[in-house]
């Protein structure tokens, strides 16, 4: 099955509302004819509907960096779906190892979000990914196994057709390490089967699993040649245009 690649920007904690908007403007400019390539971006909260209105007219998505599972109420600091859907957004990030690990998110809080978000609308970009030290102690399938059990728990087929999985190793986020094109292929391949067994082989052949972890122009196109990668979550590489579009254009390689 031909899966259309989808490649996202997460900008993470970084980019004033003009400088959101600089960036897109440059986006826009280097991204004008790309084609048969999916692309969004997810600039922090303060800049989302300056951005959307940015966008419009753009084949770029807008997407959120997380969200909160309650509609509304005594939950400060936090964000709901419909407030999401209000400003544009399209994608939501959910489960990233950032949030699991310097906020305490875990299995079930990323679940409760998950069926937040798809009960507005909204698409999700779902993360998985285990530490170095799974890694080293041979954890990883254990480990990924676990967060998509619990990441998708009690949601039918029809749900999870609205649902990208990114692999993201940890140990390679910011740090300038990559997994190699063939281990990240065997963790998507692992992801995909586990899909099947869950799912049908219909479902498992239609979800997009993105890798994420030091992305950059110089690894996107041998990341994308293997079967089971469908694109990528790209952090540091997304903040400057250029670079983001070389990733997005990895056709052209």
């Amino acid at each position: 099955m031909r899966r259309l690649p989808f490649i996202a920007g997460n900008w993470k904690m970084n980019k004033t509302v003009g400088e959101a908007l600089d960036l897109v403007k440059e986006l826009k400019a280097f991204l004008l004819r790309v084609k048969e390539v999916e692309v969004a971006i997810a600039p922090p909260f303060t800049a989302l509907y300056a951005v959307h209105k940015e966008l419009e007219g753009s084949s770029i998505r807008l997407a959120a960096q997380n969200l909160y599972w309650e509609e509304k109420g005594a939950f400060t600091g936090e964000v709901s779906p419909s407030m999401l859907k209000e400003v544009g957004c399209h994608y939501v990030i959910i489960g990233h190892s950032e949030r699991r690990q310097f906020f305490g998110e875990t299995d079930e809080t990323v679940n409760r979000r998950i069926k937040a978000a798809l009960g507005l609308g909204l698409k999700v970009i779902f993360c998985t990914g285990e530490t170095l030290k799974e890694r080293e102690e041979g954890k990883t399938f254990s480990v990924v196994d676990r967060q998509v059990e619990g990441g998708l728990r009690g949601l039918g087929e029809n749900e999870v057709k609205d649902i990208v999985i990114a692999y993201e190793p940890i140990w390679a986020i910011g740090t300038g390490k990559t997994a190699t094109p063939e281990q990240a292929e065997e963790v998507h391949r692992f992801i995909r089967e586990r899909l099947e067994r869950a799912y049908s082989r219909e479902i498992a052949q239609g979800i997009r699993i993105q890798y994420g972890g030091s992305v950059t122009p110089e690894n996107i196109k041998a990341l994308m040649d293997q079967k089971n990668i469908d694109g990528a979550l790209v952090g540091g590489a997304s903040l400057k245009a250029e670079t983001f579009s070389k990733i997005v254009r990895f056709k052209e390689m």
